[in-house]
């Protein structure tokens, strides 16, 4: 059996007792609102059409959106009327909004980008949609009596701006109240209608290093009487990723790699100036806390060495996205529930970073990965790439999966 027939991506799902299915229309209304969205990408911080198009939607549902304090972005709750379910922590189910700033290349797509070099290629219209579903299918749930505890929508900006919306939409408050929250992000190497889990890291930080080394310069001659600054810079490049793998364990995976070195400009001249730039990655949580301190020792110590003067810039990026072991099985769960255990595969931790990491520093949550590859497609896709796309079905995963995790956290907690 293929896992297209396993998935049961034709129609319903498999096995669920649970309420909340997606209704056909429904299902129609939100491939059109996919297609709308990835029609008009915006950066992050930019998504204005894109908030109200969600905020319009969501009234029209009867729900009250509130826009996030950066003007774009907004969250709206479900299930928090007076009584038991107000007094009840939220389950947040978080979207990301923006888009990148690469051409979309795709060919013989009628919903290709219309805004020169900008395109939904992360696959972020499709979490959107996804969340948006599951916010329509749990208010009309709502309206039933049949939520169990109350939901928030977050609907994110600013994902792929380090170091990340997701610190700005906290400072808005979108998790005062939550007790839980979950997300799920493309995976095109991954089936359609299959989720991958996985406990513990799931993703990795990664920081931006801007060094700059400065020295008095003189003639290539005689380098004793000066700082020999492409002989110092090259002992940075080389010897700070040497000395960092001796001061932190191996299996935390924190590595520097250089993208740029910079100097001099003639081949008798010991320049003043050199940059280098790079970035530093690491797999483990404390690892990456105690990185800063790390890297500005190595390069001090380097850069000392070789009587260069240096300026270091380190930029925080994100930390990892840590799945808590509770959430990643409310996700199995709720996944089983929906379309089986044969849907759910594990997924190793990727070297990508992720701002939903900010989350979980504050409330337990989890990610999932979600498939979101034609079976049967044998091509190699990836994400960051102009001619990235989605299979649709992989929006009715979503929703389903949103909706189960609400119902069974809810009957739970």
């Amino acid at each position: 059996m293929s896992r297209e027939s396993e998935a049961d991506l034709s129609g319903e799902p498999s096995a669920s007792a649970l309420p909340g299915t997606l209704p056909e229309t429904l299902r129609t209304e939100l491939i059109a609102f996919r297609r709308d969205m990835h029609m008009h990408p915006e950066l992050g911080n930019q998504e204005f059409r894109t908030t109200a198009a969600l905020k319009h939607r969501l009234e029209q549902a009867g729900l009250a959106p509130q826009v996030l304090n950066t003007g774009t972005g907004l969250f709206c709750d479900i299930g928090t009327r007076d009584g038991v379910a107000a007094a009840r922590p939220m389950l947040a189910l978080r979207a990301d909004i923006d888009a990148l700033p690469i051409p979309d290349t795709k060919a013989g797509v009628a919903y290709r980008s219309t805004v020169p070099d900008r395109a939904h290629a992360c696959g972020h219209d499709v979490h959107t949609t996804a969340v948006l579903g599951a916010g329509l299918v749990l208010a009309a749930l709502d309206r039933e009596g049949l939520l169990p505890r109350p939901v928030r929508l977050i609907f994110q900006p600013a994902e792929e701006v380090l170091p990340g919306g997701a610190l700005d939409a906290i400072e808005s408050g979108v998790l005062e109240g939550v007790g839980r929250i979950i997300a799920v992000h493309c995976d095109p190497r991954v089936d359609v209608g299959i989720i991958g889990l996985r406990t513990g890291p799931i993703t990795s930080a990664c920081d931006r290093l801007e060094v700059t080394l400065d020295g008095p310069g003189g003639h290539t001659a005689r380098p004793h009487l000066t700082t020999d600054l492409v002989t110092a810079a090259a002992k940075v490049a080389t010897e700070v990723p040497a000395l960092l793998a001796r001061r932190v364990d191996a299996r935390s995976g924190l590595a520097l790699t250089w993208g740029r070195i910079a100097a001099g400009h003639a081949c008798n001249v010991i320049p003043q100036h050199a940059e280098l730039s790079g970035t530093v990655r690491c797999l483990d949580l404390k690892a990456w806390r105690e990185a800063p301190d790390l890297v500005h020792a190595a390069i001090d110590e380097i850069s000392a060495l070789y009587h260069a003067k240096s300026q270091i810039n380190y930029v925080r990026g994100v930390p990892p996205v840590v799945n808590d072991l509770m959430t990643a099985e409310l996700l199995r769960d709720a996944q089983t529930a929906r379309r089986g255990a044969q849907s759910i595969e594990d997924t190793e931790q990727s070297l990508g970073g992720e701002d939903f990491s900010w989350y979980l520093e504050q409330v337990p949550g989890a990610m999932a990965r979600l498939g979101v590859r034609t079976p049967g497609d044998s091509a190699r896709h990836d994400l960051h790439r102009g001619d990235f796309d989605a299979d649709e079905r992989a929006i009715q995963v979503g929703v389903e999966l949103f909706t189960a995790a609400a119902l069974i956290d809810g009957d739970r907690s």
